[in-house]
Protein backbone atom coordinates (compact mmCIF):
# COMPACT_ATOMS: atom_id res chain seq x y z
CA UNK A 1 0.00 0.00 0.00
CA UNK A 2 2.98 2.27 -0.56
CA UNK A 3 1.06 4.32 -3.17
CA UNK A 4 -2.01 4.79 -0.98
CA UNK A 5 -2.52 8.14 0.76
CA UNK A 6 -1.85 7.86 4.49
CA UNK A 7 -3.08 10.18 7.25
CA UNK A 8 -2.97 9.76 11.03
CA UNK A 9 -6.45 9.73 12.54
CA UNK A 10 -5.30 12.18 15.24
CA UNK A 11 -4.76 14.65 12.38
CA UNK A 12 -8.30 13.90 11.20
CA UNK A 13 -9.59 14.53 14.73
CA UNK A 14 -8.09 18.01 14.94
CA UNK A 15 -9.19 18.94 11.43
CA UNK A 16 -12.73 17.66 12.03
CA UNK A 17 -13.11 19.71 15.21
CA UNK A 18 -12.03 22.85 13.36
CA UNK A 19 -14.38 22.09 10.46
CA UNK A 20 -17.28 21.54 12.85
CA UNK A 21 -16.64 24.70 14.85
CA UNK A 22 -18.81 26.94 12.68
CA UNK A 23 -21.68 24.45 12.49
CA UNK A 24 -21.79 23.79 16.23
CA UNK A 25 -21.38 27.02 18.24
CA UNK A 26 -21.74 25.07 21.52
CA UNK A 27 -18.70 22.93 20.71
CA UNK A 28 -15.90 23.44 23.26
CA UNK A 29 -12.55 21.63 23.21
CA UNK A 30 -10.44 20.93 26.30
CA UNK A 31 -6.89 19.64 26.25
CA UNK A 32 -4.38 18.50 28.86
CA UNK A 33 -1.31 20.37 27.64
CA UNK A 34 -1.09 18.21 24.50
CA UNK A 35 -2.81 20.36 21.85
CA UNK A 36 0.13 19.92 19.49
CA UNK A 37 0.17 16.14 19.76
CA UNK A 38 -3.59 15.56 19.84
CA UNK A 39 -3.98 18.12 17.04
CA UNK A 40 -6.68 20.08 18.88
CA UNK A 41 -4.35 23.02 18.29
CA UNK A 42 -6.03 23.30 14.89
CA UNK A 43 -9.32 24.07 16.65
CA UNK A 44 -7.53 26.33 19.13
CA UNK A 45 -6.16 28.45 16.30
CA UNK A 46 -9.58 28.80 14.68
CA UNK A 47 -11.60 29.26 17.88
CA UNK A 48 -9.28 30.34 20.71
CA UNK A 49 -12.19 31.44 22.91
CA UNK A 50 -13.65 27.91 22.79
CA UNK A 51 -10.46 26.00 23.56
CA UNK A 52 -9.36 25.41 27.15
CA UNK A 53 -5.89 24.15 28.03
CA UNK A 54 -6.33 22.49 31.40
CA UNK A 55 -2.66 21.68 31.88
CA UNK A 56 -1.39 18.23 32.81
CA UNK A 57 -4.51 17.52 34.87
CA UNK A 58 -6.72 15.09 32.98
CA UNK A 59 -9.02 14.35 35.91
CA UNK A 60 -9.67 18.04 36.51
CA UNK A 61 -10.27 18.49 32.78
CA UNK A 62 -12.98 15.84 32.95
CA UNK A 63 -14.73 17.61 35.80
CA UNK A 64 -14.66 20.90 33.89
CA UNK A 65 -16.13 19.19 30.84
CA UNK A 66 -18.88 17.65 32.94
CA UNK A 67 -19.80 21.09 34.24
CA UNK A 68 -19.82 22.55 30.74
CA UNK A 69 -22.12 19.76 29.57
CA UNK A 70 -24.67 20.65 32.26
CA UNK A 71 -24.69 24.19 30.83
CA UNK A 72 -25.62 23.08 27.31
CA UNK A 73 -22.14 22.93 25.82
CA UNK A 74 -20.79 19.98 23.81
CA UNK A 75 -17.32 19.49 25.30
CA UNK A 76 -14.55 17.30 23.91
CA UNK A 77 -11.78 16.31 26.30
CA UNK A 78 -8.52 15.37 24.61
CA UNK A 79 -5.41 13.51 25.68
CA UNK A 80 -3.45 10.35 24.95
CA UNK A 81 -5.58 7.21 25.36
CA UNK A 82 -3.41 6.06 28.26
CA UNK A 83 -4.38 9.20 30.15
CA UNK A 84 -7.89 9.85 28.81
CA UNK A 85 -9.11 6.32 29.54
CA UNK A 86 -6.50 4.92 31.92
CA UNK A 87 -5.44 7.57 34.42
CA UNK A 88 -8.82 9.20 34.03
CA UNK A 89 -11.08 6.16 34.38
CA UNK A 90 -12.72 7.00 37.71
CA UNK A 91 -13.54 10.54 36.63
CA UNK A 92 -14.95 9.37 33.30
CA UNK A 93 -17.05 6.76 35.08
CA UNK A 94 -18.39 8.96 37.87
CA UNK A 95 -18.45 12.46 36.36
CA UNK A 96 -19.48 11.60 32.79
CA UNK A 97 -20.86 8.05 32.69
CA UNK A 98 -22.92 7.94 35.87
CA UNK A 99 -24.87 11.17 35.16
CA UNK A 100 -24.83 10.28 31.43
CA UNK A 101 -23.54 13.67 30.38
CA UNK A 102 -23.03 14.81 26.81
CA UNK A 103 -19.22 14.76 26.95
CA UNK A 104 -17.05 13.40 24.14
CA UNK A 105 -13.62 11.88 24.77
CA UNK A 106 -11.03 12.25 22.01
CA UNK A 107 -8.31 9.75 22.89
CA UNK A 108 -5.25 9.86 20.65
CA UNK A 109 -2.00 7.87 20.53
CA UNK A 110 -3.79 4.58 21.23
CA UNK A 111 -2.37 1.09 20.71
CA UNK A 112 1.08 -0.14 19.78
CA UNK A 113 1.43 2.31 16.89
CA UNK A 114 2.49 4.88 19.47
CA UNK A 115 5.75 3.12 18.71
CA UNK A 116 8.93 4.32 20.35
CA UNK A 117 7.07 5.76 23.36
CA UNK A 118 6.97 2.17 24.61
CA UNK A 119 4.71 -0.01 26.70
CA UNK A 120 3.76 2.61 29.29
CA UNK A 121 2.18 4.82 26.62
CA UNK A 122 0.77 2.10 24.36
CA UNK A 123 -2.76 1.83 25.66
CA UNK A 124 -4.15 -1.54 24.61
CA UNK A 125 -6.83 -1.62 27.30
CA UNK A 126 -8.90 1.52 26.67
CA UNK A 127 -11.71 -0.04 24.64
CA UNK A 128 -12.19 -2.66 27.34
CA UNK A 129 -12.33 0.01 30.04
CA UNK A 130 -14.77 2.24 28.17
CA UNK A 131 -17.03 -0.67 27.17
CA UNK A 132 -17.71 -1.38 30.83
CA UNK A 133 -19.15 2.07 31.52
CA UNK A 134 -22.96 1.93 31.18
CA UNK A 135 -24.25 4.09 28.35
CA UNK A 136 -20.81 4.83 26.87
CA UNK A 137 -20.57 4.68 23.07
CA UNK A 138 -17.16 3.47 21.83
CA UNK A 139 -15.88 4.29 18.33
CA UNK A 140 -12.62 3.19 16.67
CA UNK A 141 -12.34 4.77 13.20
CA UNK A 142 -10.26 3.07 10.53
CA UNK A 143 -8.99 6.06 8.55
CA UNK A 144 -9.14 9.80 7.90
CA UNK A 145 -12.55 9.75 6.23
CA UNK A 146 -14.13 7.67 8.97
CA UNK A 147 -12.49 9.63 11.78
CA UNK A 148 -13.85 12.94 10.51
CA UNK A 149 -17.31 11.46 10.05
CA UNK A 150 -17.18 9.96 13.54
CA UNK A 151 -16.35 13.31 15.15
CA UNK A 152 -19.31 15.01 13.49
CA UNK A 153 -21.60 12.10 14.37
CA UNK A 154 -20.43 12.23 17.99
CA UNK A 155 -21.25 15.94 18.21
CA UNK A 156 -24.74 15.30 16.88
CA UNK A 157 -25.22 12.31 19.19
CA UNK A 158 -26.66 12.91 22.66
CA UNK A 159 -24.64 11.14 25.35
CA UNK A 160 -21.05 10.22 26.24
CA UNK A 161 -18.82 9.00 23.41
CA UNK A 162 -15.28 7.63 23.45
CA UNK A 163 -13.37 8.07 20.18
CA UNK A 164 -10.04 6.30 19.66
CA UNK A 165 -7.43 7.82 17.37
CA UNK A 166 -3.88 6.83 16.43
CA UNK A 167 -0.50 8.49 16.19
CA UNK A 168 0.79 6.84 13.02
CA UNK A 169 -0.35 7.59 9.49
CA UNK A 170 -2.70 4.91 8.11
CA UNK A 171 -4.10 4.21 4.61
CA UNK A 172 -7.21 6.11 3.54
CA UNK A 173 -9.63 3.36 2.52
CA UNK A 174 -13.08 4.95 2.80
CA UNK A 175 -12.79 7.72 0.22
CA UNK A 176 -15.59 6.33 -1.92
CA UNK A 177 -18.77 8.09 -3.10
CA UNK A 178 -21.04 5.59 -1.36
CA UNK A 179 -19.32 5.70 2.05
CA UNK A 180 -21.71 6.37 4.91
CA UNK A 181 -20.95 6.54 8.62
CA UNK A 182 -23.61 5.70 11.17
CA UNK A 183 -22.99 5.09 14.86
CA UNK A 184 -23.69 1.46 15.70
CA UNK A 185 -23.68 0.26 12.07
CA UNK A 186 -20.78 -1.77 10.70
CA UNK A 187 -19.68 -1.69 7.07
CA UNK A 188 -19.53 -4.77 4.85
CA UNK A 189 -16.41 -4.12 2.77
CA UNK A 190 -16.11 -7.44 0.97
CA UNK A 191 -18.40 -10.42 0.64
CA UNK A 192 -17.07 -13.94 1.20
CA UNK A 193 -18.19 -17.47 1.97
CA UNK A 194 -15.41 -19.30 3.86
CA UNK A 195 -14.54 -17.03 6.78
CA UNK A 196 -15.51 -13.64 8.22
CA UNK A 197 -12.84 -11.13 9.22
CA UNK A 198 -14.19 -8.45 11.54
CA UNK A 199 -11.76 -5.59 12.07
CA UNK A 200 -11.53 -2.14 13.63
CA UNK A 201 -9.10 0.76 13.43
CA UNK A 202 -5.81 0.15 11.64
CA UNK A 203 -6.54 -3.54 11.11
CA UNK A 204 -9.37 -2.81 8.66
CA UNK A 205 -6.88 -1.99 5.89
CA UNK A 206 -4.80 -5.00 6.94
CA UNK A 207 -7.86 -7.25 6.76
CA UNK A 208 -8.61 -6.12 3.22
CA UNK A 209 -5.02 -6.81 2.23
CA UNK A 210 -5.20 -10.24 3.87
CA UNK A 211 -8.45 -11.02 2.04
CA UNK A 212 -6.71 -10.43 -1.29
CA UNK A 213 -3.93 -12.87 -0.35
CA UNK A 214 -6.44 -15.43 0.90
CA UNK A 215 -8.36 -15.20 -2.36
CA UNK A 216 -5.18 -16.15 -4.21
CA UNK A 217 -5.19 -19.33 -2.11
CA UNK A 218 -8.81 -20.06 -2.92
CA UNK A 219 -10.16 -18.85 0.45
CA UNK A 220 -13.14 -16.49 0.23
CA UNK A 221 -13.00 -14.02 3.13
CA UNK A 222 -15.80 -11.66 4.06
CA UNK A 223 -14.47 -8.41 5.58
CA UNK A 224 -16.45 -6.23 7.97
CA UNK A 225 -15.41 -2.88 9.40
CA UNK A 226 -16.82 -2.51 12.89
CA UNK A 227 -16.04 1.10 13.73
CA UNK A 228 -18.51 1.20 16.61
CA UNK A 229 -17.51 -1.36 19.22
CA UNK A 230 -20.38 -0.34 21.49
CA UNK A 231 -23.16 -0.59 20.57
CA UNK A 232 -22.10 -3.49 18.35
CA UNK A 233 -23.86 -4.09 15.03
CA UNK A 234 -25.08 -7.53 16.07
CA UNK A 235 -27.32 -7.93 13.04
CA UNK A 236 -24.36 -7.67 10.65
CA UNK A 237 -22.11 -9.87 12.78
CA UNK A 238 -24.74 -12.61 13.12
CA UNK A 239 -25.66 -12.60 9.43
CA UNK A 240 -22.04 -13.01 8.39
CA UNK A 241 -21.28 -15.68 11.00
CA UNK A 242 -24.27 -17.73 9.86
CA UNK A 243 -23.07 -17.50 6.27
CA UNK A 244 -19.39 -18.40 6.74
CA UNK A 245 -19.39 -20.43 9.95
CA UNK A 246 -15.98 -19.09 11.04
CA UNK A 247 -15.14 -15.66 12.45
CA UNK A 248 -11.82 -13.88 12.95
CA UNK A 249 -11.55 -10.57 14.80
CA UNK A 250 -8.59 -8.23 14.37
CA UNK A 251 -7.80 -5.22 16.54
CA UNK A 252 -4.91 -3.05 17.71
CA UNK A 253 -5.91 -3.74 21.29
CA UNK A 254 -5.82 -6.51 23.85
CA UNK A 255 -7.87 -9.54 22.82
CA UNK A 256 -9.36 -9.26 26.31
CA UNK A 257 -12.31 -6.91 26.50
CA UNK A 258 -12.16 -5.24 23.08
CA UNK A 259 -13.69 -5.92 19.68
CA UNK A 260 -13.05 -9.66 19.88
CA UNK A 261 -14.75 -9.95 23.23
CA UNK A 262 -17.74 -7.91 22.04
CA UNK A 263 -18.14 -10.18 19.02
CA UNK A 264 -17.77 -13.31 21.13
CA UNK A 265 -20.38 -12.06 23.61
CA UNK A 266 -22.80 -11.66 20.73
CA UNK A 267 -22.06 -14.99 19.04
CA UNK A 268 -22.02 -17.02 22.26
CA UNK A 269 -25.51 -15.80 23.08
CA UNK A 270 -27.12 -15.91 19.65
CA UNK A 271 -25.07 -17.97 17.18
CA UNK A 272 -22.28 -20.14 18.67
CA UNK A 273 -19.41 -19.91 16.19
CA UNK A 274 -15.73 -20.78 16.15
CA UNK A 275 -13.78 -17.54 16.66
CA UNK A 276 -10.11 -16.56 16.40
CA UNK A 277 -9.11 -13.29 18.07
CA UNK A 278 -6.10 -11.47 16.58
CA UNK A 279 -4.65 -8.70 18.71
CA UNK A 280 -2.38 -8.22 21.70
CA UNK A 281 -2.38 -11.64 23.34
CA UNK A 282 -2.32 -10.73 27.06
CA UNK A 283 1.04 -8.96 26.71
CA UNK A 284 2.31 -5.40 27.00
CA UNK A 285 3.73 -3.65 23.97
CA UNK A 286 7.35 -2.58 23.63
CA UNK A 287 9.46 0.19 22.18
CA UNK A 288 9.95 0.13 18.41
CA UNK A 289 8.73 1.69 15.20
CA UNK A 290 5.00 1.47 14.54
CA UNK A 291 5.50 -0.63 11.41
CA UNK A 292 7.87 -3.06 13.14
CA UNK A 293 5.48 -3.55 16.06
CA UNK A 294 2.44 -4.05 13.83
CA UNK A 295 4.37 -6.70 11.92
CA UNK A 296 5.74 -8.40 15.05
CA UNK A 297 2.30 -8.76 16.62
CA UNK A 298 0.71 -9.99 13.41
CA UNK A 299 -1.58 -7.03 12.78
CA UNK A 300 -0.39 -6.28 9.25
CA UNK A 301 -1.88 -7.84 6.12
CA UNK A 302 0.63 -10.70 6.04
CA UNK A 303 0.12 -11.47 9.71
CA UNK A 304 -3.65 -11.57 9.47
CA UNK A 305 -3.42 -13.62 6.29
CA UNK A 306 -1.21 -16.23 7.97
CA UNK A 307 -3.43 -16.45 11.06
CA UNK A 308 -6.65 -16.73 9.06
CA UNK A 309 -5.22 -19.31 6.68
CA UNK A 310 -4.12 -21.53 9.56
CA UNK A 311 -7.48 -21.04 11.30
CA UNK A 312 -9.48 -22.02 8.21
CA UNK A 313 -7.35 -25.14 7.66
Amino acid sequence: MADVKKIATRESYGNALAECGADFPNLVVLDADLAGATKTGVFQKAYPERHIDCGIAECNMTGIAAGLATCGKVPFISSFAMFAAGRNFEQVRNSIGYPHLNVKIGATHAGITVGEDGATHQCNEDVALMRTIPGMTVIVPSDDVEAKAAVRAAIEFEGPVYLRFGRAAVPVINDTPDYKFEIGKGVLLREGSDVTIIASGITVASAMEAADMLAADGISAEVINIHTIKPLDEELVLASAKKTGKVVTAEEHSVIGGLGSAVCDCLAAKCPTQVLKIGMQDVFGESGSANALVEKYGLDGKGIYASVKEFVK
